[in-house]
């Protein structure tokens, strides 16, 4: 089982950035993919960007593509998303998120609060 612990989140005006960061540790394989996802109050979880942690090729959601940036560190096991020109309704809980493929997602953090006042 990998263990994954986000940071980064906070408190930020709109048009503002945050970096996220998600560190994996517990297993010496990590998942093949990594992911971030959100979930807004009221609203169902969903995808916002995705990384093959080895080839490191990138997916991202409409909603978010062209603002936010995915990459990883592998020396530090480490995965960040940089989010630049932030709206209000990007606020929500962002989760990271490992699986073996770029549909399954085996393992979760805790979420961290991501909040874009007006």
């Amino acid at each position: 089982q990998v263990q994954l612990v986000e940071s980064g989140g906070g408190l930020v005006q709109a048009g503002g950035s945050l970096r996220l960061s998600c560190v994996a540790s517990g297993r010496t394989v990590l998942p093949y993919w990594m992911g971030w996802f959100r979930q807004a109050p009221g609203k169902e979880r969903e995808f916002a960007a995705r990384i093959n942690w080895n080839g490191g090729g990138t997916d991202y959601a409409d909603s978010v593509k062209g603002r936010f940036t995915i990459s990883r560190d592998s020396a530090k096991n480490t995965v960040y998303l940089q989010m630049s020109s932030l709206k209000p309704e990007d606020t929500a809980v962002y989760y990271c998120a490992g699986g073996l493929s770029p549909s399954q997602w085996g393992s979760w953090g805790q979420g961290t609060q991501v909040t874009v006042s007006s």
